[in-house]
This record gives C-alpha cells, structure tokens and sequence, in this order.
C-alpha cells in the first residue's frame, strides 16, 4: 500500500504550529484519496486542510490525506478502521453496502455517507468505424479488437466492467481487454493499437482531447447511452444519472453526447464520533467556497445536492447537520441506529 507522511499535509498546508495541544483519537482524522495524479488526492488534502484550519483551534479535529490506489483500497481501509473518511466511486459505495459486484457476498454494512461529491463523466471513445448506430450496443459488433477498461482493479476498470455485465456484454467475449492508463490508453489509440477506451471523468479530459486533436472527430467518438440503458443500470446500481457532454467539449465535436455521471461519495463508517462527523460536515458545507477555490471539480458541489441519489445509509452526525441546515431527509437513508425523526 502506497502511503504518504499522515502529517504531510496538515504540517504543510494547514498551517498548525508544533505546539497544537494534543488532540483526543478519535477527533484525529485519515481521508483515503488516491493516486497523486488524480482528482481525489488534491482535493482530498484541501479538504484536510479546512477541517484543520477551521476545526483544530476551536474543536480539537484534525485530518490528514493519505494517498491510496482509489476507491477499492479505500473501502477495504475504512472497513479495517485504518481511516476515518474515504472519497468513493459511487459504485463502489453501493456494491459494498449489498455485498454485490466486486464485494460479492461480503457487504460492509457500517459504511455511512457523508456527502455526494462531484461527478465522474462515463466516455467511452472508440474508432467511429466501429459505431454504425452511435450507441455502446455497438461493441456487440466490435470482434477481436481491444478495448482498455484502465488499469488492472482500479476504479475505472471495475465500474466500467459494472456497466458492460449489467447491459449483457462481456469483455474477453465480445471484445479483448487491455488495461491501460489514461495516457497509454490515448497512445494505443492513436497508434491503433487498440479499437476504444473508457476514459472517465471530469470534462474535457485530457486524454480524450488527446485523441481528438490526434485523429480528428471524423475518426473517433463517444458512444452514447440511452435512456433505457440508464434505467437497466439504475435497476442494478442507482448510482448513474444522465449526463450530457456538450458539442465542441473537445477538437471536432460538434455534436452533444448523451452519456451518463456517477457522483463521488464521502464515506465513513458508523463508529465514527458522530460530534466529529456532525462538525466535518457543518464545516465542508458552509466553507464549501474554500474547496471551490481549491479545485474546478469541486464547483458542481452544492448542498442542494449532497444526499440526493445516496447509495449509504447517512451518518447520524450528517444527518444532524443536514437537518438543522433545513435539508430534507428521505426516510431511506436513516441507519438503523437512529430512528426516522420528522425533518421539520
């Protein structure tokens, strides 16, 4: 496991001296992100900076980000207790609550949300010879070419894979599989060595840019999501909402894609100080500018829509704030440790 100093960031970017008092256990957070070169790191550590800044003077919460492989290390982390908070795929949030998918009859019921982040945009970009309709049923015709579902256990090969079995495909069947990262993946495509690509998140991203600069739109594109394709997904993970990506997002496209997003989520876990999880999520929500200021990602996050689409239970803590900030709270995300109160 690839870990950073836990004091790294506090020390350097929430600028506490050495004499802060010492600070009880279980007011001393770890935030699971990813790899450095990803979006959950960095805004992982701004958001430790801001608990840090607002909270350790007053509160005595302090927190630190830990670099990790992604959401999969961070479920298995939260299970074992080894941090406090962990930045989630959706899908994996809900695949570890039902014991489903990757977790397959190992279901981690004291997972708890804190809040949805932003989203991940699905785009699977492939030679427009292979898309006679547009559609990702397309790949039903693709034979032996290769298609790169990321790298080997990462987040964007286990939702990708998530997304082929629940609408019929399999890969290795329908298509040959390699696992490559976002910038080798650009390269294969280029040198077509491969047919196409998952390559999600925040738009433009660079490696779809890439391509499209590269070979141009007449060559490539994004295959498209229908609507009951969203809801075949939705039956099984309700985690995806429809997306469209704008024309002329990236070199050529004219045209707007229909594709889909699932959001991030901000995971705990149900033994967590429901004082401290109370004050973590007063504190991203009203300094939420703060973040916005840290990362362009984080600028779709409002708290109009921090609990809609849940995939976890909340923490009760969450639930306190949400409450007083006048957030309704469906029935449904209530945990069995706190009972269903009236949100007036």
């Amino acid at each position: 496991m690839r870990r950073s100093n836990p004091w790294l960031s506090l020390l350097l970017l929430a600028g506490l001296s050495a004499c802060t008092p010492a600070v009880p256990p279980e007011r001393d957070l770890l935030i699971a992100t990813a790899t450095t070169g990803g979006t959950f790191y960095p805004v992982g550590v701004a958001m430790a900076t801001l608990i840090a800044n607002e909270l350790g003077p007053t509160e005595k919460v302090l927190a630190s980000a830990i670099t990790s492989s992604g959401s999969a290390e961070n479920v298995a982390m939260l299970r074992s207790g080894e941090v406090q908070i962990g930045i989630l795929q959706a899908v994996f949030a809900s695949m570890a609550r039902q014991g489903a998918g990757l977790y397959e009859g190992r279901p981690t019921p004291a997972l708890r949300g804190l809040a949805m982040l932003w989203p991940n945009v699905e785009q699977l970009v492939v030679y427009r010879r292979f898309a006679p309709t547009g559609y990702i049923d397309d790949l039903a015709g693709m034979g032996g070419e290769m298609i790169s579902l990321g790298p080997r256990s990462s987040g964007t090969e286990v939702s990708a894979r998530a997304i082929l079995t629940t609408l019929g495909f399999e890969p290795g069947r329908d298509f040959k599989v390699a696992n490559l990262e976002y910038g080798a993946s650009a390269d294969a495509l280029q040198d077509r060595r491969i047919g196409g690509a998952f390559l999600p998140g925040g738009i433009p991203t660079g490696a779809i840019a890439q391509t499209y600069a590269s070979l141009g739109a007449s060559a490539v594109t994004l295959f498209e999501f229908s609507d009951e394709h969203l809801a075949r997904l939705r039956a099984r993970y309700p985690v995806w909402n429809r997306f469209v990506i704008p024309a002329n997002t990236y070199p050529g496209q004219t045209q707007p894609v229909r594709t889909l997003a699932q959001p991030n989520v901000l995971a705990t876990t149900s033994d967590v100080n429901a004082e401290v999880v109370y004050l973590v999520t007063r504190t991203l929500w009203t300094k939420i500018d703060f973040l916005h200021r840290q990362h362009a990602a984080t600028r779709s996050m409002t708290l109009a829509r921090a609990i809609p689409d849940m995939p976890l239970f909340l923490h009760p803590g969450a639930i306190r704030f949400y409450r007083e900030a006048g957030v309704t709270v469906p029935p449904e995300l209530y945990p069995p440790e706190m009972p269903v109160a009236s949100n007036r």
